[in-house]
């Protein structure tokens, strides 16, 4: 079994919440909009990290992670992109990912949105963490926490916390 913790769109800026939420789990997966190498090395000195690079993101942390990352999880096929839509809305690109690829977890960030939603079309799970950081226009900072067993997806917790 493997403890996750999902977030996204921090814009340069931890919440207050993250060490605290995330001190339990095994990796971190960040789906993009990170907004500076800084938040970067700090999720990865806390725990090992997966991330993509969104649309804020520049140069520099487009260097150090990739836009999309497929990867295995105890028997789960994993794909994270930044920009993605959700089922029935999906951008081009994510529905080629998706019939390329077969994921059993499907993760996008940058709608700031938190969205967890089966896709009968393409059985897998959707998870959009919503938005951790304090820029946009969100009213809420929301994260997300899940275990991965086999192939199961299970115990997902979500923070969230009303934004000043």
């Amino acid at each position: 079994m493997k403890r996750i913790g999902l977030l996204s769109d921090t814009h340069g800026k931890l919440p207050d919440a993250f060490f605290d939420f995330f001190g339990e789990v095994d990796e971190i997966w960040h789906a993009g909009d990170i907004g500076s190498m800084e938040v970067l090395k700090q999720i990865e000195s806390f725990k090992p990290t997966r991330a993509v690079w969104g649309n804020i993101d520049g140069h520099e942390l487009r260097r150090a992670v990739p836009g999309m990352q497929h990867f295995k999880v105890e028997d789960c096929m994993v794909v994270m992109i930044h920009i993605g839509g959700y089922p029935g809305r999906y951008t081009p690109d994510a529905a080629r990912i998706l019939r390329s690829y077969c994921p059993k977890l499907f993760i996008t960030g940058h709608s700031h949105i938190l969205k967890v939603m089966y896709d009968k079309k393409y059985e897998c799970l959707h998870i959009n963490p919503g938005a951790a950081g304090s820029y946009g226009f969100h009213t809420h900072i929301t994260m997300v926490r899940f275990e991965i067993s086999g192939d199961k997806i299970e115990n997902l917790e979500v923070y969230e916390k009303y934004r000043r």
